[in-house]
């Protein structure tokens, strides 16, 4: 089931890593180990945040995804069901409408 995964890190650690300038390479090992679809960086609430886009073919990839940003970071990690248009397509909201009307 494709995720949002928004990920918001605390100040520290995270300027620690960055002033020591192990964070590129910390960042990177967890990308590589979670291998997202996509993922970008911005601010999330006043605080350096990321959003990525992950496949998760198991409720347990839930840890397996959000525990590296937890460890590395004490980041606070959220996810939110995505879908495209073609799974919106497929809940065949028109015969739900039907029942429920």
């Amino acid at each position: 089931m494709r995720m949002i995964m928004l990920v918001q890190f605390p100040v520290e650690p995270f300027k620690s890593f960055v002033r020591s300038g192990s964070i590129g390479e910390t960042i990177q090992q967890i990308l590589d180990s979670i291998k997202p679809e996509t993922t970008y960086f911005t601010e999330r609430d006043g605080h350096r945040g990321a959003i990525l886009v992950v496949d998760l073919k198991d409720a347990s990839d839930v840890a397996t995804m959000a525990e590296p940003w937890f460890l590395a970071f004490n980041a606070q990690v959220e996810y939110r069901i995505a879908m495209t248009p073609e799974d919106l397509g497929r809940a065949n909201l028109a015969e739900i409408g039907k029942t429920w009307a």
